[in-house]
């Protein structure tokens, strides 16, 4: 007689056991739902901590980075003009010069820095639970290379018929193109495998650098220009009309993908048990793959090629509020923010006058931080699962 088979641990759980920070002698019995219960419980508790920490944290730097610059705002005076603009309060006092730097120049560039952070953290960890591989972010799987050769070829073309929509729309379809021709080529009887995504990621990425190189050859020098702020990313073109043609792409991935949260929680298991438990896989994979591509496109489109934000900034949210995605998502959202505005701070500061191209600030402080995490997931469990 065949003994009887242990029944198995959904990953989300055995993770939030092992990610426990002080784990007691193993208890066995009726008592042992309850000690998972009581990580869970803890784990959730962290992750409530841990977003308000990063919501503070994501504040504070906003006031710091619409007032250090050239010309120094004081916080109080950054509260009294934005008072003054959104409120309609009294005006008595205001310096018309700083109410002009503020309003026109750094409080767009830092909200659409938010705006791109916040868009490309929560598209990171939508993708790493779609895909179930940690290593799935929108650049690494050529999200953000198609984005790119759809919105330089719409520079090259001379395509304008939408007006200021024409490129996120375009980098939008270069993005979903990427993203499901990546998806399909690693895909084998249902089943996408980690090592064979990240390779067709990699050849997706050479393919559309190839394109980039082909439409950069017929471009004439204002194109170049133009193409040359794709290729290393930047939000100092920032204006008002930017925000709004990037903010509903984005509100559209920070809406609808936490809806997905509990999906995505089953795919861990993988696609026939999530199946099998309710979820329409195809349904869900098209949605998240969809709203990632869409906001990944505008952010593109706005801010250009930044790599390691939706890559690194999930992974460490998940270290401290687990793999649960109705935090990850939101949390991973607020951290993306925090990320990239601290980086466009330092990108213009740290080598004043000049300033440092925002993708390179990204991958100097993401390239450390992801060869740690590579380190430490070794150290602890052997590896990325």
């Amino acid at each position: 007689m065949k003994p009887e088979r242990e029944p198995a641990i959904p990953h989300a759980v055995a993770y939030e056991t092992i990610a426990s920070p002080a784990p007691g002698p193993k208890v066995v019995g009726s008592n042992s739902g309850s000690t998972v219960a009581g990580v869970a419980l803890t784990v959730r508790r962290r992750g409530r901590l841990l977003s308000s920490a990063l919501g503070v944290a994501l504040a504070v730097s906003f006031l710091a980075a619409v007032g250090i610059g050239a010309v120094p705002i004081n916080p109080a005076t950054t509260l009294r003009i934005l008072g003054h603009r959104l409120a309609g309060l009294s005006s008595n006092g205001i310096d018309p010069q700083l109410d002009a730097v503020l309003w026109t120049i750094r409080l767009p560039r830092v909200l659409l820095a938010m705006l791109v952070g916040a868009a490309l953290g929560v598209s990171g960890a939508a993708l790493q639970g779609v895909f179930r591989n940690p290593l799935a972010d929108p650049a690494l799987i050529g999200v953000s290379s198609g984005a790119a050769v759809g919105a330089i070829g719409a520079i090259v073309l001379g395509a304008g018929a939408l007006g200021y929509w024409t490129l996120p729309v375009a980098a939008f379809g270069g993005g979903v193109a990427a993203a499901f021709a990546v998806y399909g080529l690693a895909q084998r009887e249902g089943r996408v495998e980690p090592v064979t995504l990240v390779l067709c990621g990699v050849a997706m990425n050479a393919m559309c650098g190839a394109a980039i190189g082909l439409l950069i050859s017929v471009a004439d020098d204002a194109q170049l220009r133009d193409i040359s702020f794709w290729q290393l990313g930047s939000v100092g073109a920032a204006t008002w009309e930017l925000v709004r043609v990037c903010a509903p792409f984005v509100a559209g991935a920070l809406i609808f993908l936490p809806s997905r949260a509990k999906a995505l929680d089953l795919f861990v298991l993988g696609e026939r048990e999530a199946r099998h438990l309710g979820v329409d896989v195809e349904k869900t994979r098209l949605v998240v793959i969809g709203l990632a591509a869409l906001a990944t496109g505008a952010c593109v489109a706005v801010a250009g090629i930044l790599g390691f934000v939706g890559l690194i900034v999930p992974h460490l949210v998940r270290l401290v509020a687990g793999p649960g995605h109705r935090l990850l998502l939101r949390a991973s959202a607020i951290g993306g923010a925090l990320v990239l505005v601290l980086a466009d701070l330092a990108a213009r500061t740290v080598a004043v006058p000049r300033e440092v191209p925002l993708g390179v600030m990204t991958a100097i402080i993401g390239s450390p931080v992801f060869l740690w995490l590579i380190r430490w997931s070794r150290r602890q469990f052997g590896g990325f699962a």
